[in-house]
């Protein structure tokens, strides 16, 4: 399967890159899978938590390229933050996970190495992992690549960023952004048992929000559930001359959106209530990245 990263196409950036003789792709990786860091995560939808919370492995490298990722520091460092694990040590990650009480594995935006994290769960596998895996991504992967991890997948996570091409280009570096996460999501649900489809509100630009919550309501509703996520976060700290929204969301637009959720008669689901301020941000060159509240550090590259 490691083939696939000849003359790279795996996700639609198509780069063609071969990514096997050491050279980085567009996601800012070789063959080799790093992994920055893995935390017992408390900060997900409640029944991803559960009472143990959520095993969540972050992968370095992202294959879009958000002007305002919160994960900035290992989605698109370069080098970044990371450590190149084999599949068996990505076995001993997952069992760290599980003995700490993780109720699941979670990946996180592993659509670029998708074949060396298929090698990593076949030797969790082998090791006696059975918790059910979670595929946390921004969803712009390909269908095939998707079919590729039906076999090991529970549960899928997907982003559905915007339907706009234009706010797609600005903000996320891919024009083709809503047609291959609509492709892939779609994919994901005939894949299966449990699919939710998140989507983080943009302050400023809720025409997008309004069309992916009439797209859910026509082609997910009774398929999937929705999570709204409030959490939009301006940062400032970064130096970046990519455009982003400057401000947080609005009361006034988080009250406009829940009228929305009546107004097409989504039920099933989540919506974070309205969250302003960068304390809860993540820094991945701490032990724990996130807040104590938040997270429980398993392991960190050396």
């Amino acid at each position: 399967m490691t083939d696939l990263y000849k003359s790279c196409r795996l996700c639609p950036r198509n780069c063609g890159i071969n990514r096997l003789n050491g050279k980085a792709g567009f996601c800012g990786e070789t063959s080799e899978l790093r992994v920055a860091t893995a935390v017992i995560h408390r900060g997900e939808e409640p029944p991803l938590v559960g009472e143990g919370g959520s095993g969540t492995i972050f992968i370095s490298g992202c294959n879009l390229g958000c002007s305002f990722c919160q994960n900035y520091q290992i989605s698109q460092g370069k080098p970044g933050i990371g450590k190149t694990v084999s599949p068996e040590e990505f076995a001993d990650i997952c069992k760290a996970l599980r003995d700490k009480g993780a109720e699941n594995i979670n990946i996180v935006t592993g659509s670029h190495a998708i074949p060396a994290i298929i090698e990593g769960f076949e030797a969790a596998r082998k090791a006696g992992v059975q918790i059910p895996i979670l595929w946390n991504s921004s969803a712009y992967e390909k269908p095939e690549a998707i079919e590729l991890l039906k076999d090991y997948v529970d549960i899928y996570l997907p982003d559905l960023k915007t339907l706009d091409s234009k706010i797609a280009e600005k903000f996320f570096n891919a024009p083709d952004y809503p047609d291959a996460a609509v492709a892939a999501i779609l994919k994901m649900i005939d894949s299966a048992g449990s699919v939710i489809i998140r989507h983080l509100i943009l302050p400023g630009f809720l025409d997008s929000t309004r069309s992916v919550l009439r797209w859910f309501k026509e082609n997910a509703k009774d398929r999937a559930m929705l999570s709204l996520m409030t959490q939009y976060t301006p940062i400032q700290d970064r130096k970046n001359e990519k455009p982003m929204p400057k401000r947080y969301l609005s009361r006034e637009e988080y009250e406009t959106v829940l009228y929305w959720l009546k107004e097409f008669d989504i039920e099933d689901g989540f919506c974070q209530e309205l969250v302003t301020g960068s304390d809860w941000l993540p820094d991945f060159r701490r032990y724990n990245p996130f807040s104590s509240e938040l997270s429980v550090p398993v392991w960190q590259p050396d």
